[in-house]
This record gives C-alpha cells, sequence and structure tokens, in this order.
C-alpha cells in the first residue's frame, strides 16, 4: 500500500480525482466499463466536483453508492442529494448512470434485494466494483462505523 500525504483538503480533493480519472480511464479501455462505489458524508464532495472536470469517458461510468440514509428524496441528509450536486449536475454523467439505494421503499428488505440486483446488472454476479471511495469522518470513522455507537457492538444479525 502506498500512502500520499497532502497538506490541504482541495489537494487531496485534485490528486483523488486525477487518481480516479486514471482508473476509470484503464478499466474502460480493459473491459468497456468503470463501476465506482461512493461513500456519503462530507469528505467525497469537493473530489467529486473535482472528477466532475476530469476527461472521462462518461458514458461508460456507472456510480453505485455505499451508504445512505432512509430519508425523503431531496432531502440535505441524503447522500444521493450531495451526490448529485456534486457530480451529477458538473459532469456529463448521464442521470441514470448513478444507481441510489432505494430507501424510500416502504419495504426496505425487498428494496437491499432490488439493489442487489442493480449491482449485479450493472457489474457481473458477484459484482465486481472497480473502486470504492470510503470516506473518513473527522473521528476516524469509515462506512458509518462510529466510535462509540452500539452497533459496532453487534455480533450477529438475525433477521426479522
Amino acid at each position: 500500500m502506498k500512502i500520499h500525504m497532502v497538506a490541504h483538503t482541495d489537494s487531496a480533493a485534485s490528486e483523488a480525482a486525477r487518481f480516479i480519472a486514471g482508473q476509470a480511464r484503464a478499466a474502460v479501455k480493459d473491459h468497456g466499463s468503470f463501476v465506482m462505489a461512493v461513500s456519503g458524508g462530507h469528505t467525497p464532495w469537493l473530489m467529486l466536483r473535482a472528477l466532475a472536470r476530469e476527461d472521462l469517458p462518461w458514458n461508460a461510468v456507472n456510480v453505485v453508492q455505499v451508504d445512505e440514509r432512509i430519508a425523503p428524496a431531496g432531502d440535505v441528509h441524503r447522500n444521493l442529494t450531495h451526490l448529485q450536486e456534486s457530480l451529477l449536475e458538473h459532469a456529463p454523467l448521464p442521470r441514470e448512470q448513478i444507481h441510489p439505494m432505494p430507501v424510500e421503499s416502504s419495504d426496505l428488505e425487498a428494496a437491499c434485494a432490488q439493489y442487489a440486483q442493480t449491482l449485479q446488472m450493472i457489474a457481473g454476479s458477484p459484482p465486481l466494483l472497480d473502486l470504492v471511495h470510503l470516506g473518513l469522518g473527522p473521528d476516524g470513522h469509515t462506512a458509518s462505523l462510529v466510535p462509540g455507537d452500539p452497533v459496532r457492538n453487534v455480533k450477529e444479525w438475525t433477521s426479522p
């Protein structure tokens, strides 16, 4: 693993965007598409805006979500809202190539199964993602695994 440190958030966003753009171009050249999963939170906003300025084969790019909050469409707490504002409004990425988690469904279990099918449709079975961007919160958390949150103590899950 190579770790590269930069002094400012803008620099980190720009360098991450350049790295992702390179990965996207290589994936499209190799197998015709690029599937990227992006996290929520504040971390990716600047990076997504910088990525929108990169020269990419946008017609071959698909974006899926790492996580999402259960909230109405357009809610400021929805990761999709920020994904749309940061990337979709600034890049020539076709709207149908952003694949939101269907959290507005009244049946979230069925929505999860539906999203699994969406992932298989765009990334194969089992789904193979070309790149996963995980943010890092100010307290060091990632993937919504926040220090001190009791959900971290769950050892096994049982379906309802």
